[in-house]
């Protein structure tokens, strides 16, 4: 998704419930979960609207659905919703963040269940850290005081940004925050909605107006925030083996032979115990297509 489509696409966004998925969790030898729905486009319908609606990001709802054109779409077109996941390679606890996928997971204490929101992350430059933070401290009605970095950056661009940003439908933080334990980082709401499921932010993380405020009112100061870089998952339903891979972050110099090989390494070691069946062809196809649905690779 090119940084160029943002303004057409908040001219087509509605406000919606983009609230997460919660998911049973399944025992720890399970780790797949949900089903991929399909829906039915209406006529000049987008990726932003649908996506919004069922708490969807851009680029999963435009990886999953290769060759339609998501800022118009066709009455009748059939949309694939990416909402089967494999959980990530984490501990079960907490907020997990994965930053490939753009998907944020939390895990409430003493409950068996995942709740599965879509973000948006730091663009190339502004890159969002990884390793283990937690939530430092909430805020509902945030102001903004943007770093001179920024300010800079948007006053070459003729967009000067006062020293202090004002609670209200103008700030870039929403109406709910959550500052990390490194305090240059939020989770936080958006008042640009149409860039959550993309690369665009400053390094703080953003979530729908709705999802926010959701996790806002589940997640206490001090929970852990675990930020990982994975963007191939293998997971396990029954006796077969998934796939799922996610474009990989444009600053990891990787190339497409070497994720290939990876993924066939992996999915290999994971099963030579097990006596199933491998389709290497399917291993190369789903870390081509980067559709980012997990895929059945190894079966009996």
């Amino acid at each position: 998704m090119k940084l160029h489509k943002i303004a057409a696409l908040a001219a087509a966004l509605i406000a919606a419930t983009a609230q997460a998925e919660k998911y049973e969790l399944p025992p720890p030898d399970v780790t797949v979960i949900g089903q991929i729905q399909q829906i039915s486009a209406r006529k000049g319908e987008t990726f932003a609207e649908i996506g919004r609606e069922y708490g969807i990001g851009y680029d999963a709802m435009e990886h999953a659905n290769q060759g339609l054109d998501g800022l118009y779409l066709q009455d009748g077109d059939q949309i694939l919703l990416p909402t089967r996941f494999i959980l990530p390679d984490a501990p079960r606890e907490g907020i997990v963040i994965n930053l490939p996928e753009m998907r944020l997971y939390y895990y409430p204490p003493g409950q068996n269940v995942v709740h599965v929101f879509a973000i948006g992350i730091g663009r190339e430059g502004w890159a969002t850290p990884k390793g283990i933070l937690s939530i430092a401290d909430k805020r509902a009605n945030p102001t903004w005081t943007p770093p001179a970095s920024i300010r800079a950056e948007h006053a070459a661009n003729g967009d000067p940004l006062p020293p202090v940003v004002p609670a209200g439908p103008d700030n870039p933080l929403g109406l709910f925050a959550m500052r990390l334990s490194n305090p240059s980082y939020l989770l936080h709401g958006t008042n640009k909605p149409e860039g959550v499921g993309m690369r665009v932010s400053h390094g703080c993380i953003r979530l729908y107006p709705e999802g926010i405020e959701e996790l806002f009112g589940m997640v206490a100061p001090g929970t852990k925030v675990n930020i990982i870089n994975q963007p191939m998952k293998v997971g396990w339903f029954g006796d077969s083996m998934y796939l799922e891979f996610h474009a990989p972050l444009g600053e990891d110099a990787r190339t497409l032979e070497q994720n290939i090989a990876e993924a066939r390494e992996t999915v290999h070691k994971s099963i030579a115990s097990r006596g199933l069946q491998v389709s290497n062809d399917l291993i190369d196809a789903v870390v081509r297509e980067e559709t980012g649905l997990p895929v059945e690779v190894a079966y009996r």
